[in-house]
């Protein structure tokens, strides 16, 4: 199949609009650039965990609680971004999520107590989950014209993003207040916000893909059928499983480093850099891999190298064990979550990126409140041995795909 060079998008303008073509190239960097953008973000937030945990003076459980609110605020509107995608279009639904991320992101760092803490979380994650759900329907629509599975490039960006936001919060956390980096942050959001919006607004997204045509049936113009949904949810469990280790990492590796393992703030910012930082190296192999291993193979592999890296990052008894395991958590974790997302959206379009997001990055904002009350019971080392267990059952669960895909 010859690759896609031109994806003709409508225009606003008289009754139907005009049409003119949206160079693919052009497309595909503006969706790199709101992935980027999201995981700067959101790395940018969590190394200020710490400081604002102290800010509020919460304990680790009361810490989990507030966190609750990120995971409540995503879930609930990622139930509802796949109506607003197929309404509005994906395209414009990635830029008001990307400003609203942009603009909620200065607000934990108003806050004094635990209670409003969790409020203002809400709203960062119900941004958080929209913008999330919008661009990776934009990106499944993108990976359909183009016939080729780049999916794991979008989210590599988002794990460099990740890993220049993590870079920056920790130089920032020696010499900037909570309040001033935050802020900075939403201005570099929306700059970027602003800057890329235009390319998207241009139109809506490309065509379905057959497989999300034939995912309808004249009964359900609009929804799953029964055998897509049942696929759809499959993928979901093995996104939430590996999205559980990622969502453990991110807010609480940083403490995990400093508390247990005595960690400066800088070196323990650090620890999610590294871990962005292999998980992006590992994504931007991955449509190489996927065109050559298939999918099994590669949710497998992925699913056992991040236990036996997460297992050796939790129990490590020094900072460069436990950064080691990071690295080869990040690694294994790579490729399985866009895998997921990407094929749940090929079968059902907007629909099926909804599901398998709410249940995807359900694992990973609902996984931090989890290990809170957990290392409050036992351990944080013991609570992160927990993504060991969901990184095995993720491997697991891909090798039972393979007769659902044949992959």
């Amino acid at each position: 199949m010859p690759h896609v060079n031109k994806l003709r998008t409508a225009l606003p303008g008289g009754p139907g609009g005009d049409t003119a073509p949206l160079p693919s190239a052009r497309l595909r960097t503006a969706l790199t650039v709101f992935f980027a953008l999201d995981g700067f973000l959101f790395a940018g937030w969590v190394v200020r965990i710490p400081a604002i945990k102290q800010q509020t003076g919460a304990t680790a459980s009361t810490l989990g609680l507030a966190l609750l609110g990120v995971s409540a605020g995503a879930v609930i509107t990622m139930t509802l971004t796949g109506r607003l995608c197929r309404r509005y279009g994906s395209h414009a639904v990635t830029v008001v999520c990307a400003v609203l991320l942009s603009l909620s992101i200065a607000l934990p760092a108003q806050m004094g107590s635990v209670l409003t803490l969790g409020l203002v979380l809400l709203l960062f994650g119900a941004a958080y989950g929209g913008l999330n759900v919008a661009m990776n329907s934009a990106a499944v629509d993108l990976v359909a014209a183009l016939r080729r599975p780049v999916m794991p490039s979008f989210h590599a960006a988002f794990s460099f993003g990740g890993m220049a936001g993590a870079g920056l919060g920790g130089l920032a956390a020696g010499s900037l207040s909570p309040m001033v980096h935050l802020f900075a942050l939403t201005g570099i959001g929306l700059l970027v916000a602003a800057a890329t919006a235009p390319v998207l607004l241009r139109g809506p997204a490309a065509a379905p893909s057959v497989e999300q045509r034939a995912g309808a049936t004249p009964e359900q113009p609009s929804g799953m059928s029964v055998r897509a949904r049942r696929i759809v949810i499959l993928f979901g469990v093995i996104a939430l499983c590996t999205a559980y280790g990622e969502g453990a990492l991110a807010e609480w590796g940083a403490l995990h480093l400093s508390q247990d393992l005595g960690a400066d703030p800088g070196l323990a910012a650090a620890g999610y850099s590294l871990f962005a930082l292999t998980m992006g190296i590992g994504r931007l192999t991955g449509t190489a891999l996927l065109e050559r291993f298939g999918q099994t193979r590669t949710l497998v592999t992925g699913g056992v190298t991040a236990a036996a890296g997460m297992l050796l990052g939790a129990l490590a008894p020094a900072v460069w064990l436990a950064l080691l395991g990071f690295a080869v958590t990040g690694l294994g974790l790579a490729n399985i979550f866009p895998v997921a997302v990407g094929r749940a959206g090929a079968l059902a379009g907007p629909s099926g990126v909804a599901a398998a997001s709410t249940l995807g990055y359900g694992g990973m904002l609902l996984g931090p409140p989890v290990i809170g009350f957990l290392a409050d019971w036992s351990s944080l080392p013991v609570a992160l041995t927990t993504v060991t267990l969901l990184a095995a059952t993720a491997a697991a669960l891909g090798w039972t795909a393979r007769n659902a895909t044949n992959t």
